[in-house]
């Protein structure tokens, strides 16, 4: 069994040292533990400090491309080097090294397709009050639109089978977390969270410089992963919606019509519009809920072509093997 770690890096050279110092080189149930530092366009030093503290395999990107590109490189890359389970932890040392061998277990003992480390929030002495209610709103939030059970959705720290890192395909460029535990929760993945600890800041986050910035990109990721995953569903109950408010003005209208009102024109054409974009809507539904499932077969067909790659290039090996036996 082979376990790679994986760390996407932006300029840090300086906290580097101290994430890669941490790492274990050996986790009971693997053979091989190995490092992979994913150098997302940095301008400083991180690709020779990288080399200096013993990084096994360095991938660049020649300009920054954003946390989730990185991400989705070392997974990527990690498949091609043969990982049988990947661990994901950040560059600041935000997470505690000492904790891999508890995360990766559940994935071992067939228990997870995926884990993620669940940080104490609320004793975690540099997030602000605001910060903790909107990391448990968030929480919440994505809990309901994945049916799972994630603690903490926003923890880089988490460990994957290598089945289940060949089906995730991230579409935002600002970050992974919440978009993996939304397809895996879709995908009908086991997902299982489980407490770690953290270690003291060493720098302010890069990922949310605003607050109010942090929470629309948060929600547009939510959005969009439903539209993605769920379409038919979003489109039928926006399509329902205008469809019933068009209705009821239209019942409106023809109310006061009957009765003698007269007038109320304005009602009768809003009533026309509402029910004509209703329409439209879930007619949407209906096209978007077919891509979907043309998006899942390619994805399939992308998946299954992945496990014959590997099938023919373990076969290969072993008639190697064999060939140097006799």
């Amino acid at each position: 069994m082979k376990l790679i770690i994986q760390i996407p890096c932006y300029n840090e050279s300086k906290t580097l040292p101290i994430t890669l110092s941490a790492l274990p080189r050996s986790i009971p149930g693997f053979d091989k533990v190995e490092w992979l530092v994913i150098d997302d366009g940095s301008t400083d030093d991180t690709v020779r400090v990288a080399k200096e503290e013993g990084a096994d395999y360095i991938v660049r990107h020649t300009r920054n491309q954003g946390l989730a590109r990185a991400f989705i490189t070392g997974i990527r890359e990690c498949i091609r080097l043969g990982a049988d389970v990947i661990v994901n932890t950040d560059a600041d040392n935000q997470y505690c090294a000492d904790d891999i061998s508890a995360l990766t277990q559940p994935v071992l003992n067939g228990r997870a397709d995926l884990v993620v480390g669940a940080r104490p929030i609320d004793s975690i002495r540099h997030f602000s009050l605001l910060k903790k209610i909107l990391q448990k709103i968030g929480s919440w939030v994505v809990r309901i639109v994945s049916r799972t059970s994630v603690d903490d959705v926003t923890s880089g720290f988490r460990a994957l089978s290598n089945n289940a890192a060949r089906q995730f395909v991230v579409f935002n460029n600002y970050t992974y977390t919440i978009e993996t535990i939304i397809q895996a929760g879709l995908k009908n993945m086991l997902v299982v969270s489980i407490p770690v600890r953290v270690n003291q800041n060493l720098r302010p986050s890069r990922l949310i410089k605003s607050v109010p910035v942090y929470i629309f990109k948060s929600f547009a990721t939510i959005v969009r992963i439903f539209v993605i995953y769920r379409p038919f569903r979003f489109f039928t109950v926006i399509g329902l919606l205008l469809f019933g408010l068009g209705f009821l003005l239209g019942v409106r209208f023809l109310y006061y019509y009957f009765t003698g009102g007269g007038g109320h024109v304005q009602s009768l054409v809003l009533a026309s519009v509402l029910l004509g974009m209703g329409f439209q809507t879930i007619m949407v539904a209906f096209v978007t809920d077919l891509l979907a499932s043309n998006r899942v077969l390619l994805e399939d067909i992308s998946f299954r072509q992945g496990e014959i790659r590997d099938s023919s290039d373990h076969h290969k090996v072993d008639l190697q093997h064999r060939g140097d036996g006799a």
